[in-house]
């Protein structure tokens, strides 16, 4: 039969593994929030900030406060209760490789892109790149270029998912990163610009 001692040294070491088993799962969490933050920053530096309506104050007289934490491992909260807030850093958009892109991908849509997206012609794909949606709406004489000017494009935002992920110590983040990013094009395109749907259907903003 165990002493009182033996369990309470048992007790301790499970609640040890607990941790440590919490600890490594919470180090490999995405940080979403963060992300989003610094796909919207790298997204108004390339087009500008759209003159998007802020969101709707919330109808219940919370006034911003955080949503309650879950119920449960009450025991963890007290031990690590900013451990997950820890393990989500602000996502590094300064590296070299990241800030020639951007800045790459700025100038082209100022003197190439834009008047397309403006005129209709172009538009925002679900996975975060950019397709020639009405040629049309592209004088004969600009298509080549047209064309040339996506096709790099789609180049270096194929690049910046890469490398976001890869300079963020987790390149199994690629994919995450592109949809946060398709995302905030999409939520940053301007009035008019068009993009696609989560089924691929092109919409109006």
């Amino acid at each position: 039969m165990r002493t009182s001692t033996q369990r309470r040294l048992l007790g301790a070491g499970f609640i040890a593994a607990l941790l440590l088993s919490a600890c490594v799962t919470i180090n490999v969490y995405f940080p979403a929030a963060q992300a989003q933050e610094a796909a919207k920053q790298f997204v108004d530096k390339v087009i500008g900030p759209s003159a998007q309506p802020a969101s709707p104050a919330s109808d219940g007289n919370d006034h911003g406060a955080p949503p309650p934490k879950p119920p449960g491992l009450s025991l963890l909260s007290l031990i690590i209760p900013d451990a997950q807030a820890q393990a989500a850093p602000n996502i590094n958009m300064h590296t070299p490789a990241i800030q020639a892109i951007q800045s790459r991908m700025a100038q082209r849509f100022t003197a190439s892109l834009q008047a397309s997206f403006d005129a209709g012609a172009l538009g925002y794909t679900k996975d975060g790149l950019v397709a020639v949606r009405d040629a049309t709406k592209i004088a004969l004489k600009d298509r080549v270029a047209v064309n040339q000017a996506v096709a790099d494009d789609n180049r270096d935002r194929n690049a910046v998912y890469r490398e976001v992920a890869v300079a963020n110590g987790h390149p199994e983040w690629e994919s995450q990163i592109r949809a946060t990013f398709a995302q905030q094009w999409i939520a940053g395109a301007h009035a008019g610009w068009w993009y696609q749907d989560a089924s691929g259907a092109w919409k109006q903003k």
